[in-house]
């Protein structure tokens, strides 16, 4: 359905089945379920009808889309509407990331190469070498670059004229673009976290697709775990397929998700065994925090890294978990999720407000 399929940031990389990074299996599954147009793609209401006026009036004027920035979370669909925006101007794509481009020659390479009209998708474009970045600005300007060719005082430019193109741009992290980088985008749309209603028609599309019978019970159930992304969906959906193949007769309903999510240890809100491991930590050994991430690291097994970039975003956004200046600290909600009972003592309020009490003494943030 509606996801990314390129690789992402190493952060994500961990394998998880609610992880939203894309492994081999994903992208295999996605190139089959991908939808071919705005009117298939399901979700991001608002971008869809915005990005439609745009990719229409081009066409009216015959004349190359403008450049188009997403940017989200992974797994959103970011891949997918640069596939579409190709597909609707009827334009050839070109797919590269910015992890990919280190020099600025290896940008002349691309941009040199390509066709009048052609749509160039570059994925987590703030991952863009800076030499490479300062030439895409004029080549997004003014169809130009300049080749430099030798070095010291004997260099030369040479100038180099680009066909039009269209530039679709993917970021997870639009705030690391520079502003003369994000200001040569003629569009910018921000993608948003799916409603399970939109997910649950998100499976039910993918299901169809993979020959799955799932009634509405089954789909509303592996929504509501999917964290609010597509891509999280669809690997659920066929993880729960494969249970309903084996232990029964293959037909999708509400019992037969919760069994079988509940055999891949992903619970009712999404939460898998690295969230509630950081969650029980949190409450059982330092009842609540405030308690400094190394701390809490130390305390699950994991790095500091994997607990800060992978585990926390989803359990904050959930509103389980703070994050404080004195350290991490657990809400009201992460004690009702884990079935236990705050002591009276529990200063978590307090702490959120940077009061004294509890383990924020003896650990820091």
């Amino acid at each position: 359905m509606n996801w990314d399929d390129t690789a992402q940031p190493a952060e994500d990389s961990t394998g998880r089945l609610v992880g939203s990074a894309a492994d081999g299996e994903d992208q295999a599954v996605e190139a089959a379920l991908r939808p071919k147009s705005l009117a298939e793609f399901v979700g991001q209401e608002r971008v869809r009808e915005q990005l439609d006026l745009v990719l229409r009036a081009a066409r009216q004027r015959g004349a190359n889309a403008d450049h188009v920035l997403l940017s989200g979370a992974p797994g959103l669909g970011k891949t997918t509407l640069s596939m579409i925006i190709a597909a609707e101007m009827e334009a050839p794509i070109r797919i590269t990331s910015g992890p990919a481009i280190q020099h600025a020659g290896d940008l002349a390479s691309i941009l040199s190469s390509l066709q009048e009209g052609e749509v160039l998708f570059l994925d987590e474009i703030h991952r863009m070498s800076r030499p490479a970045e300062e030439m895409l600005y004029m080549a997004m300007e003014d169809f130009r670059v300049d080749v430099i060719v030798g070095k010291g005082p004997g260099a030369t430019a040479i100038p180099l004229e680009l066909p039009p193109f269209t530039l679709v741009g993917a970021t997870t992290r639009a705030g690391l673009l520079p502003p003369p980088l994000r200001d040569r985008f003629g569009f910018t749309a921000h993608m948003e976290f799916y409603e399970p209603a939109e997910l649950q028609r998100v499976i039910h599309r993918s299901a169809e697709l993979l020959d799955v019978h799932i009634d509405t019970e089954g789909a509303a159930e592996i929504a509501g775990r999917s964290r609010g992304t597509p891509r999280i969906a669809n690997r659920l959906l066929r993880r729960v397929r494969d249970y309903a193949q084996v232990k029964a007769d293959g037909r999708i309903g509400r019992e037969i998700a919760q069994a079988a999510l509940g055999v891949y240890e992903v619970d009712a809100r999404g939460l898998d065994r690295l969230d509630r491991a950081v969650l029980e930590a949190l409450l059982k050994l330092f009842g609540g925090g405030p308690v400094g991430l190394s701390t809490l690291s130390v305390a699950v097994g994991e790095e500091r890294e994997t607990v800060e970039e992978v585990a926390e975003p989803f359990l904050v956004r959930e509103g389980l978990l703070a994050r404080t200046p004195r350290g991490r600290v657990a809400t009201p909600a992460a004690w009702a999720h884990l079935g236990l009972t705050a002591p009276q003592t529990y200063g978590g309020g307090a702490a959120q407000q940077g009061g004294r009490g509890g383990q924020g003494d003896l650990f820091g943030a």
